[in-house]
């Protein structure tokens, strides 16, 4: 287990350092610009941004409700080699999703080519040589298009600030890029400010800010009942009821923390890494926890047996596992991250939290056969109803997600663009509105009572089944032995009749 407590410890380090921040303030510290097809190209970001009425005011594009993307200090530099070269222009274009095909073409319905060919310059598509860029039919004035020219001893060049307002709902898209072999090695420094009318959060994170602080409040809800019940009948409470305590306290501080997080990250345009590394945190902790109690009650921990047996190493370690990959896989997912990432990543790190998953629910639902079997065998009806119900509760639940889950894919997979970005923060928010309904069931099953201790184990001799069990049918009933006792009485006083009969 130190050895395990170490790795974590040195993965959560190097990813905190690894990841760059990259909120609603993009920054690019020496970004270089990678070969796409036939084009050199930096991607500056890419963020759903609400509609935003445009305002005549000059500075209108620093008003709180203004949705605008502004440039500051945006450099490019390019290597010593290349200063005395006379180049083409450096573009900046900024376009909506929809407007994706008027950036680009192609000849002859060939390949199509982000910057002219010779054959498109013969056509008078374009010049060679230039990057390809029309005018939308359907959105006005877009793409936005910015030019960054160099004199031929320029080793740098700083791009003048601008401010862009954004008047149309939609995901947008920067990309910064040339057409010069020469300037393969130029970087780019500076950033970009995204800012959507309600603040710095990016538009398919926005309607998250309000979820969390409605799951806050159902948190704070169900505590207040649960805490209330636990008070009135401390004296009756099980560890079961303690676990379920923990999971709930752990809850409420998940919920309040991604609140803060998204409410700092809207006011300020920068995620704050700290708020978000304990959100994750708390976030993991509970899964896991809660991953473990219900395995352990579907092994009947507490309430048919006294300990897990040799079983409780592998309960340990499956925890720790499923801790480890699912802290990783949250730490690259929101640490400083907006856009997602490439499908491959994602893939990589999600892999490992998916078949974890699938080997709880197997042997969750493994041990509650069993379980049910034993308490029906055993007679005891009060624990089994509760246990029927809890059971019943997961297959709901299982169901429900694998559904869920296959809905996502489905999602995912014709929303190649980003074009449902005003319904993706559904994804998120379902998984924990399922979870918390979850929670509420079984405090519902396990809330503390006067009665909690019937559903204890106890050590009475009862809980021993499986010898009661096989000896059952050879052990005769309290009804035959009282029977067998009154004939035994009957045939006795027969013999005492008998006996005066033959004196006499």
């Amino acid at each position: 287990m130190p050895l395990l407590d170490s790795l974590t410890a040195i993965s959560l380090l190097l990813l905190v350092r690894v990841l760059c921040i990259q909120a609603s303030v993009h920054s690019y510290a020496g970004e270089k610009f990678s070969r796409k097809g036939n084009a050199f190209v930096v991607h500056g970001g890419s963020e759903g941004i609400y509609y935003s009425h445009p305002n005549l005011n000059e500075s209108s594009a620093s008003s709180n409700g203004d949705a605008y993307i502004r440039f500051e200090k945006i450099t490019f530099q390019r290597t010593e080699e290349a200063a005395n070269i006379s180049t083409g222009f450096i573009y900046a274009i900024l376009f909506e999703v929809d407007d994706r095909e008027t950036i680009g073409g192609s000849a002859y319905g060939g390949q199509r080519a982000i910057c002219c060919t010779s054959d498109l310059a013969k056509l008078g598509a374009c010049k060679e040589g230039e990057v390809i860029h029309r005018l939308s039919t359907t959105n006005p004035g877009w793409p936005e298009v910015f030019y960054v020219p160099f004199d031929s001893t320029d080793k740098s060049f700083i791009m003048q600030p601008r401010s862009v307002q954004i008047t149309r709902t939609g995901m947008y898209n920067l990309y910064f890029m040339h057409c010069e072999p020469q300037l393969s090695d130029m970087v780019v420094q500076g950033k970009t400010i995204w800012k959507n009318p309600s603040g710095y959060l990016p538009g398919r994170m926005a309607p998250l800010l309000n979820f969390y602080g409605f799951m806050s409040l159902a948190f704070l809800l169900l505590g207040i009942f649960w805490f209330s019940q636990y008070a009135r009948f401390w004296k009756e409470v099980l560890q079961l009821q303690n676990c379920i305590t923990l999971v709930i306290t752990l809850g409420m501080f998940e919920m309040a923390l991604w609140y803060f997080d998204y409410a700092e990250f809207n006011e300020s345009g920068v995620r704050p890494t700290g708020i978000t590394i304990w959100a994750v945190t708390f976030g993991t902790v509970k899964r896991t926890v809660s991953r473990l109690i219900i395995l352990t009650v579907s092994m009947g921990y507490g309430v048919v047996r006294p300990t897990l047996g040799g079983l409780t190493s592998k309960v340990v370690m499956l925890g720790a596992t499923f801790f480890v990959a699912s802290e990783v896989l949250e730490l690259v997912e929101h640490v400083g991250a907006v856009s997602d990432l490439s499908g491959k990543a994602m893939l990589f790190l999600s892999l490992p939290v998916a078949v974890l998953d699938a080997f709880f629910v197997l042997w969750i639902f493994t041990s509650l056969s069993s379980t049910l079997n034993k308490l029906q065998a055993k007679r005891m009806m009060g624990k089994l109803d509760i246990y029927r119900k809890f059971t019943n509760a997961l297959a709901v639940a299982v169901i429900v997600s694998v559904g869920w889950i296959c809905y996502e894919l489905y999602f995912k997979s014709t929303d190649i663009y980003n074009e449902q970005w005003q319904n993706a923060w559904i994804i998120p928010a379902f998984w924990h509105v399922l979870s918390f309904s979850l929670l509420c069931v079984i405090c519902a099953l396990w809330a503390p009572s006067q009665n909690s201790m019937r559903y204890a184990y106890s050590d009475d001799g009862s809980e021993e089944f499986d010898k009661e069990d096989s000896l059952m049918l050879i052990k005769p009933s309290p009804v035959a032995t009282k029977e067998v006792s009154e004939m035994r009485s009957v045939l006795q006083s027969e013999d005492g009749d008998l006996e005066e009969d033959k004196t006499e």
